[in-house]
């Protein structure tokens, strides 16, 4: 199993640098990999562009790049121009985002997510392997018809042409679509003991395929905090769960909310999610239960960490991408240092 850092979202330069700096330790300590997000404020490819052009061996990756943000052609162009710059460093993750989002930020209808994740991966991986680009989907159509577009291909020569790509799924379908279709998967709240029941949908995808889960990425990001008691460690990350809870879509489309249910979670779900609609945002975060977050997370001493480690990787973890959540760049980096030795001690590393 490998390290990965997760920036999350950033909203302001100090932000930014403090990203900086854990990057630049992360790479230090060996970790394989830094991914950044984006929503509504930061883009990613520009983040990633910057933390490039100050590493030399740490791999760089979109978790996610917004499938409404841009047309499938400009994500393969933005691909293959980081995978360029950087010589060969770039993963490209993708996912779908919400309703919220698509339609009240972008303007793109949220319907078919499947066929048109479908679709979009298949225009950027004909664009990357530069063929010309020719398609006649649902969603996309390349070149248009009846106009006076033409049939083009990548200017650009790329340093891969196999950019790995990488899909944020939680829903069942979306999961076997990931092992059909894709080198890796971004997951979010993995817990080991339970991870084989979505394993086994991504097994069943790449089986359709004739592929098994050999050289597929299982890549979860998961919360990290050190210190000596796991539930004061806790009250640290349960304003990111009840955001993803209760914030990250709509009270009838919210894929994180679902994926507590399906967890056993629903009561504490359905409670997170009112509060936070209704923006009792303190009330949302105290309604996050203690032993969701404990089996989400990695919480508590070093010995504690090291333990679920070795966890993560009996699961099937491939490449554990954690997110710091630090007080300021010292403390980030003290963290940073502490997985590091926790990770020595797990003797689960490659």
């Amino acid at each position: 199993m490998r390290l990965g850092l997760n920036l999350g979202y950033w909203a302001n330069a100090d932000q930014a640098k403090r990203n900086l700096a854990l990057v630049q330790e992360a790479e230090r300590l060996g970790f394989s990999v830094a991914w950044a997000a984006e929503a509504y404020g930061s883009d990613n490819p520009t983040t990633l562009a910057w933390l490039a052009a100050q590493t030399s061996t740490i791999e760089l990756g979109s978790a996610i790049m917004q499938i409404p943000a841009r047309q499938p052609a400009m994500t393969a162009m933005t691909a293959a121009t980081l995978d360029t710059l950087s010589e060969g460093r770039f993963r490209l993750g993708l996912g779908v985002s919400g309703p919220q989002v698509s339609e009240g930020w972008y303007g793109v209808a949220f319907d078919k997510p499947l066929a048109r994740t479908r679709e979009y991966i298949d225009v950027v991986r004909k664009v990357l392997s530069r063929k010309t680009v020719e398609h006649s989907g649902p969603t996309y159509q390349l070149p248009l018809p009846g106009g006076p577009g033409k049939a083009l291909k990548l200017s650009l020569h790329p340093y891969r042409t196999d950019i790995p790509i990488y899909l944020a799924s939680i829903g069942p379908k979306n999961l076997e679509l990931t092992g059909e279709l894709a080198d890796g998967w971004l997951a979010i709240f993995l817990e080991p003991e339970s991870a084989h029941e979505h394993l086994d949908l991504i097994a069943k995808g790449r089986a359709k395929v004739g592929k098994t889960m050999e050289g597929f990425d299982v890549a979860p990001s998961v919360p990290l905090v050190i210190g000596p008691d796991p539930e004061v460690c806790a009250e640290l990350v349960r304003g990111y769960a009840s955001l993803y809870i209760g914030g990250m879509g709509s009270k009838e489309q919210n894929f994180y909310n679902r994926l507590a249910t399906r967890m056993g979670y629903g009561e504490a779900a359905d409670e997170i999610q009112d509060h936070f609609l209704n923006k009792r945002y303190r009330e949302a975060m105290a309604a996050v239960p203690y032993e969701f977050v404990d089996r989400t997370s990695l919480l508590g001493p070093v010995e504690r960490v090291a333990e679920r480690l070795t966890a993560y990787a009996a699961a099937g973890v491939t490449t554990l991408s954690v997110s710091v959540f630090d007080s300021d760049i010292e403390d980030g980096v003290a963290t940073l240092r502490g997985l590091a030795d926790a990770m020595e001690r797990s003797g689960v590393g490659e």
